[in-house]
């Protein structure tokens, strides 16, 4: 799922500006060279009254996508814009430290059928891409669990799957023709077990870089939804009776943070179990070579204990609660964009 700045999700309001009646246009980064401030896949949508949410450039040529929008939205006809350092109009805009954006323009109305599609997709955590023949417009709704795709190129299909691996959008080309694989996984989630001190910086942490956060503590005077920033669920239950820890699958973090055996191993055995991309317990080595041992006695394997990052977080010397919550969100950070 690609969102802006503040995490909203633009497929769907996209599909919500159009239910409301408004005419808009989805403006995507397709590909970027040098110091270009917004990664391929991220999106604008603007209306024809220049409401606008998201970004494509970061302020530097919102301004002209969107006047193009507005013809889009008119013909119906998809349209590709570059700015660099060499074009008066991005100098004038401010896109004059070095780097280049090509922007993809294409009208709501021509691509809702996608959109619709897409959706489903989010709603149920299916990573798709959205595969666009650059020249005519043309879009397909890639699944990249799936074994295979007939109606895309092997090559297409198999360059869509990597995208989706690395959440990472980009342009291919394949027998002289190019595609935009535009990949929208669901957004991460983060499954917190312990409502300790360190998970008050966490949470908040998480829910800035767009992560859904759970915090799970079988104690219900640490479980108090107030003690933790709005945006973050709160379950007073311990890990095996958690919907949070059912729902745990690739796109999901999982810390331990409370320090004891009774609720984080648990957390642990049920973290092993699933395609986490994540898993982290706070702990000296010394309490974590303890920990290994009583995991290893309950069934886990040494793969799975090795999936294990403990001491918890990067090693930048962190000593108060927010500094390890810190180091805790650079590694997982580090490890979801590393595409396991």
């Amino acid at each position: 799922m690609k969102t802006d700045a503040a995490g909203r999700d633009l497929t769907a309001a996209a599909l919500q500006w159009r239910a409301e009646g408004r005419r808009a246009a989805l403006a995507t980064v397709v590909s970027t060279w040098g110091s270009s401030p917004c990664p391929a896949g991220s999106q604008l949508l603007v209306d024809d009254r220049l409401r606008f949410i998201g970004s494509v450039s970061g302020g530097c040529v919102e301004s002209a996508v969107m006047q193009t929008a507005q013809t889009v939205m008119q013909s119906g006809v998809p349209q590709t814009l570059e700015f660099g350092v060499a074009d008066d109009e991005a100098w004038a805009v401010g896109l004059a430290c070095g780097g280049r954006i090509r922007v993809l323009v294409e009208a709501v109305e021509a691509a809702v059928d996608t959109l619709q599609t897409l959706a489903a997709a989010v709603q149920s955590r299916t990573p798709a891409v959205r595969v666009v023949d650059m020249a005519g417009g043309a879009q397909h709704c890639f699944y990249p669990a799936a074994g295979g795709d007939p109606q895309l190129a092997p090559a297409v299909a198999q360059a869509a799957r990597a995208a989706a691996v690395k959440d990472c959008s980009t342009a291919v080309t394949d027998a002289g023709a190019e595609w935009f694989l535009h990949v929208l996984n669901p957004p991460p989630t983060m499954v917190v077990a312990g409502a300790v001190h360190i998970a008050q910086f966490l949470a908040p942490m998480a829910l800035a870089l767009h992560y859904r956060v759970t915090v799970v503590d079988p104690r219900a005077a640490f479980a108090a939804p107030e003690r933790f920033a709005e945006g973050v669920a709160v379950e007073a239950a311990w890990p095996a009776e958690a919907a949070a820890f059912q729902a745990v699958d690739a796109r999901t973090a999982v810390v331990a943070l409370t320090h004891d055996p009774k609720v984080d191993d648990p957390a642990l055995q049920l973290a092993l179990a699933s395609e986490a991309f994540y898993i982290g317990a706070l702990g000296s080595r010394k309490t974590h070579a303890a920990r290994r041992r009583r995991l290893a006695e309950a069934g886990a394997t040494d793969a799975q204990l090795a999936r294990i990052h403990a001491p918890v977080g990067l090693a930048i010397n962190a000593a108060t609660p927010g500094e390890i919550a810190l180091a805790v969100m650079a590694q997982v950070t580090a490890e979801l964009r590393r595409g396991r």
